[in-house]
């Protein structure tokens, strides 16, 4: 395997030079690609081939109709819904309103699938909520943005889509499956964590729980759940592919939205789908110049060289699953969620399941670390959206979400070594993973 060096220094150097310069992500893409190959002295005809065959995917297509979806249902008024579900789920303990907090989350990550949309969505009707009831402002909006997170785990998310497609077309059925359960040990993690805090502050209770007052809000609240369940049972009773379930979901939603909850009228349709259009063009931007960086890592036979030198750091399956942890983290705290994806996952993807992680649960692994990304400086997108609703510094709102951070840490670490919290679902509707999982590898061995 020959190796040029020259070439991989550009690319890898050129790359970072521009995000510490504070490149837009796409640019940086593009531009130490196009240097590359200009080192390389190929034809730049090849970007172009790259970028129409980044975004040549019928499986993508489901990515602007699940954007559309969740942009609709986040400005049609079921914010306040989901919340008076939560309360009637989990109000009556200590610290009623960051568990309420926490199980909203869970809820409208259903609907979003952004933590950035959670988080402005949620997060402005939460963090006043709280600090009215006499939580500590920095405590709330810790708890808002860290809860965020379960968004991006529970279906449908554009972003397991991106993955399913980069991963060399994974079973998207699969990936919304798998992030239940993950996103339940996420949202448990983090109640502990409020629970330990909110008895030591002496955080109040809400009312106590009431079965009847529990039915009337679900009654309320199911017509924005049913449009989970018309994507997840779509999608995996093979009613409907990702793409056709997504666009079903969108006339779905617009329908709800506008006639039953009321919350948005055609001006605001409008208004929410040149929203869509702008979010949209990010992500296809950031899909065609990632594929022509990863073209040029493919060949260059960079994925090889990072896992032999992984490889050549320990044998051992644990330690190279906490490298891959780390690595993740680290590019979290530089780099947004998509990019990571793209061009991580075909260099990360074969040293994990060289280990024994499933590719489905390495899915879900990918996505929590970039979730944790989100709420780390300097980068971090909704620690900043958090910082922006609750009119505080950022440096306390780190302060106030570092216990959050070990717990997501914890859940992490489960997620890791624990395969069949990812897999135990996809599993019973016939999902076959022939991966022994981390611990299964050490055994082996």
């Amino acid at each position: 395997m020959a190796v040029n060096t020259g070439a991989i220094a550009v690319l890898i150097i050129c790359f970072f030079v521009m995000i510490f310069l504070r490149f837009p992500i796409a640019y940086s893409v593009a531009l130490s690609a196009i240097l590359c190959l200009l080192y390389q002295g190929k034809d730049l005809s090849v970007v172009c081939q790259q970028m129409v065959k980044g975004i040549s995917s019928f499986s993508l297509m489901a990515v602007p109709f699940f954007i559309t979806m969740g942009v609709l249902m986040g400005s049609g008024g079921i914010s306040e819904k989901l919340l008076n579900l939560a309360d009637a789920c989990v109000g009556w303990m200590t610290g009623g309103l960051a568990m309420v907090n926490i199980v909203a989350s869970y809820f409208f990550g259903g609907i979003s699938g952004s933590a950035s949309a959670d988080t402005a969505s949620l997060g402005s009707l939460e963090i006043p909520m709280m600090v009215d009831r006499g939580y500590d402002v920095d405590f709330s909006t810790a708890v808002t943005i860290s809860s965020s997170v379960e968004g991006m785990l529970v279906p449908p998310s554009h972003n397991m889509v991106i993955y399913a497609t980069t991963a060399g077309g994974l079973s998207v059925g699969s990936l919304f499956l798998a992030g239940y359960l993950p996103g339940a040990v996420l949202a448990g993690s983090l109640m502990v964590g409020s629970y330990i805090i909110s008895k030591k502050r002496n955080y109040p209770k809400g009312n106590p729980f009431s079965i009847r007052h529990f039915l009337k809000e679900l009654s309320v609240s199911f017509w924005a759940l049913a449009a989970i369940l018309i994507v997840v049972v779509g999608v995996v009773a093979g009613l409907f592919t990702a793409t056709e379930s997504a666009a079903i979901a969108v006339i779905y939603s617009l329908l709800v939205s506008v006639y039953i909850y009321k919350g948005l009228d055609w001006k605001g349709v409008w208004k929410s789908l040149e929203d869509c259009i702008d979010t949209l063009s990010i992500v296809l931007i950031l899909i065609s110049t990632s594929n022509v960086f990863g073209y040029c890592l493919t060949t260059l036979h960079v994925p090889d060289l990072f896992a032999s030198a992984i490889h050549g750091i320990s044998e051992n399956p644990i330690i190279i699953a906490l490298l891959l942890n780390l690595i993740l983290l680290i590019l979290g705290c530089i780099m947004d969620m998509a990019p990571i994806i793209l061009i991580s996952t075909p260099i990360l993807l074969p040293i994990a399941t060289s280990i024994g992680l499933d590719p489905v649960q390495y899915g879900i692994i990918v996505i929590l670390n970039c979730g944790i990304g989100l709420l780390t400086p300097p980068v971090g997108g909704v620690l900043f959206i958090g910082s922006a609703i609750a009119k505080r510094p950022m440096e306390k709102i780190v302060i106030a979400t570092l216990p959050f951070y070990g717990m997501m840490l914890v859940a992490l670490l489960l997620i890791t070594f624990v395969p069949n919290i990812s897999l135990f679902i996809p599993k019973l509707f016939g999902y076959v993973s022939t991966a022994p999982g981390v611990i299964g590898m050490l055994a082996g061995a």
